[in-house]
């Protein structure tokens, strides 16, 4: 798909919350049923409506995470401690409540089952959202294409999706997941900031000509993009998504 096409729904639309669980203690997925059919592309998002009784209204864009054909989707809300409406998504919306959503939307940061290139994912923080539904995607459509995930979180407990994360790890073919923890590590562990020295080592080669989707915090994402580049990766297949929060990893 070609840089600048961008795949919008612009109705907004009604969407039941069916399932909410908590995947750390500051995220949440939340599964949502509309009365219509729905699809999504990995890496695309919504933009969610939020209005108070006194008419106020606050929009807010969130990754979808996954599809649950053929009328669902999720995503994944990631509590920020100034948010005005993520701390609300994440602690006081109830299972039966009722959402306004419009989209799925985007075409540049996508993955598609149609692609055929190898797949370096690397996320930093809940950046890891968009990047799991390119994962559901790819084995949903059972892909064969190489893909594997490079996570960089803060510790064990920031891990979001970590049960799915290991039974992937498991399952045949495996996902590749490398986990770099930049404050708190397993036994055995190393801790540290991502580094070039620690991210060359674990992902695909520069030979492989992979398509790269980075997503994360700003900064995150523009200084490793930036390695890439300097490393010999090729500049138009490096994709980026970028969020205001600092969950990073960091």
């Amino acid at each position: 798909m070609a840089r600048g096409t961008v795949l919008v729904s612009s109705t907004w639309r009604t969407a039941d919350v069916v399932e909410a669980r908590f995947e750390t203690a500051t995220a949440r997925t939340l599964a949502l049923q509309f009365p219509e059919p729905v699809s999504s592309i990995g890496g695309q998002h919504v933009d969610i409506r939020l209005t108070a009784p006194d008419g106020y209204t606050a929009v807010r864009s969130f990754s979808v995470a996954g599809t649950l054909p053929p009328t669902g989707l999720e995503i994944t809300v990631e509590e920020l401690e100034d948010g005005e409406v993520s701390p609300y998504l994440v602690r006081d919306l109830t299972v039966g409540e009722q959402l306004e959503m419009r989209g799925p939307v985007g075409g540049w940061f996508v993955w598609q089952p149609s692609d055929t290139s190898p797949v370096q994912l690397i996320g930093g923080g809940s950046g890891v959202v968009p990047l799991m539904a390119m994962v559901r995607s790819h084995r949903a459509a059972g892909s064969t294409v190489p893909m594997q995930l490079l996570y960089s979180v803060r510790g064990p407990s920031s891990i979001i999706y970590r049960g799915e994360l290991e039974k992937l790890e498991a399952s045949s073919p495996p996902l590749p997941v490398e986990y770099v923890y930049t404050r708190e590590a397993p036994p055995g562990e190393p801790v540290g900031r991502l580094s070039p020295a620690t991210l060359m080592p674990r992902i695909l080669p520069p030979a492989a000509d992979p398509a790269v989707f980075i997503c994360g915090a700003t900064g995150f994402v523009e200084t490793v993009a930036a390695w890439l580049v300097e490393a010999g990766y090729t500049e138009s297949r490096i994709k980026t998504e970028r969020y205001g929060g600092t969950g990073d990893g960091s």
